[in-house]
């Protein structure tokens, strides 16, 4: 998802190294928001009120923030709000390629939760204060041994304890991030693929149930078991994605996009983004733009 607002960073880390680390102080964050291939592991501590942009989520982070970005298209960044008093914050940020994790590495039984977790960081995730606090001094120490053999293990370690916290939150909509690339069965592939085709219409569980010769109840329970979400779940998840991806890059009014998006009631449509999203569609557009213009 490329547009004028974010830019593609160019980041320091070579080919060379297994991964690139910055520790600063800082008193603003100027950093507009932007994109890379490489994973991007960022702590904050005292950011308190500093508001974090992935993808479509939007939220005012605590005093402690740790956050897991690995996606190429992911648009993400920490903004001040213009009514922020300034505060000394320690940012450490890391960035590793893609590849620091083979498959064959990632597909051995020791390493089936960093796999996971590598996973579901291209949608972003952020972690769990406790879990934050667990590896927080061992973040503080990695940047003065970034050229030892003995910090790429302390780096596995630290992402291995990162990915047994059962807290940590997945941030954006699967939907709006357009390369989403999970492998799944034959048949609950077959009928994402309906839904995706066809969610912009009118959709029932029953048409999708058809496409996979099940009954409706069958497929609800496999539908959930393979997705973790029941059709209407899945459904609104493709919707609401959509929608925030033309409330963000088009200027189609809301109504338009409500339509659009396969919605027939803009009363029941704005309900639902904002229980989704914590704003209105408008809110949403205007405080993402703004956000995301800042520098």
């Amino acid at each position: 998802m490329e547009n004028i607002n974010a830019f593609r960073e160019v980041t320091p880390l070579s080919s060379e190294d297994c991964f690139f680390i910055i520790d600063r102080i800082k008193s603003k964050m100027t950093y507009p928001v932007h994109y890379h291939p490489e994973y991007e592991l960022n702590f904050i501590e005292n950011g308190k009120g500093i508001i974090r942009i992935v993808g479509d989520s939007l939220e005012e982070i605590d005093d402690l923030e740790l956050c897991l970005i690995g996606n190429e298209q992911l648009e993400h960044g920490w903004v001040e709000p213009k009514n922020r008093e300034p505060e000394l914050m320690h940012e450490i940020t890391i960035q590793f390629h893609p590849d620091l994790f083979l498959e064959s590495l990632l597909n051995k039984l020791q390493f089936q939760s960093i796999a996971v977790l590598l996973e579901n960081a291209k949608k972003g995730v952020v972690f769990s204060r406790e879990a934050i606090y667990s590896i927080k001094n061992r973040l503080k120490l990695l940047s003065e041994h970034e050229s030892n053999f003995e910090a790429v293990i302390e780096l596995f370690s630290i992402l291995n304890l990162l990915s047994h916290d059962n807290n940590y939150r997945i941030l954006c909509n699967s939907s709006f991030v357009k390369n989403d690339d999970v492998s799944e069965s034959r048949r609950v592939q077959k009928a994402i693929n309906y839904i995706k085709m066809h969610y912009t219409e009118k959709l029932s569980l029953n048409d999708v149930a058809n496409q996979v010769n099940m009954t409706t109840t069958s497929f609800s329970r496999f539908m959930k078991s393979r997705t973790g979400k029941n059709f209407i779940e899945y459904l609104n998840d493709l919707r609401l994605g959509s929608a925030a991806r033309s409330l963000v890059n088009t200027n189609k009014t809301i109504s338009e996009i409500c339509y659009e998006c396969g919605y027939n009631n803009l009363s029941n449509f704005n309900r639902l983004f904002k229980q989704r999203k914590g704003y209105t569609p408008k809110e949403f557009r205007e405080k993402y733009k703004k956000m995301r213009k800042l520098i």
